[in-house]
């Protein structure tokens, strides 16, 4: 097992989770490779699917149901995510979640003069690290992976979102 998968097993155990559910992401995958990411895709505020990312949150995430893809060549989740302040300052990103390493990427941002503009060198990284939001791991926990596979399709995740008493673990 390679040492970046040890410690994410590893992470999974510390976050007090019990028996991991994603321990699969242990699995190496040497040949996988990310497909094209298309564009950006357009969204409606109007139409967010709010997800409950924490209750010491101050921001409100929701997710475009019409921007949600699922590609199955390389099990990527895409969606454009949008957290709103208490003052209605928001913040959107095209992001990407890969279920099976248990990693996220922000592709884009969308800017207050209504452009998209592409992070320079996007990377990977853990939805089980240190960051200041989770909104990936929530995403992720609510309907967008199936353990270490992506749902299978938009409509089942949608249906995931919806259902609020849905999770793939605690």
């Amino acid at each position: 097992m390679k040492l970046k998968s040890l410690s994410l097993y590893a992470g999974v155990l510390l976050l007090g989770l019990g028996t991991p559910v994603w321990s699969q992401f242990a699995v190496d995958e040497p040949e996988w490779k990310e497909s094209s990411v298309p564009p950006p895709p357009a969204f409606e505020l109007g139409k967010l699917v709010i997800l409950d990312v924490s209750p010491n949150s101050s921001l409100v995430y929701g997710v475009d149901p019409a921007s949600i893809s699922i590609t199955q060549s390389d099990g990527v989740v895409r969606y454009v995510m949008v957290a709103t302040s208490a003052s209605g300052a928001r913040n959107v990103m095209y992001e990407g979640i890969r279920c099976a390493t248990g990693e996220f990427k922000t592709y884009a941002r969308y800017s207050a003069d209504g452009k998209w503009t592409s992070v320079g060198s996007p990377e990977w990284r853990s939805m089980f690290g240190n960051m200041p939001s989770k909104h990936p791991l929530r995403l992720a926990k609510s309907g967008a992976c199936d353990n270490a596979a992506p749902a299978t399709s938009v409509k089942e995740m949608l249906s995931r979102l919806k259902n609020p008493n849905y999770r793939v673990m605690p």
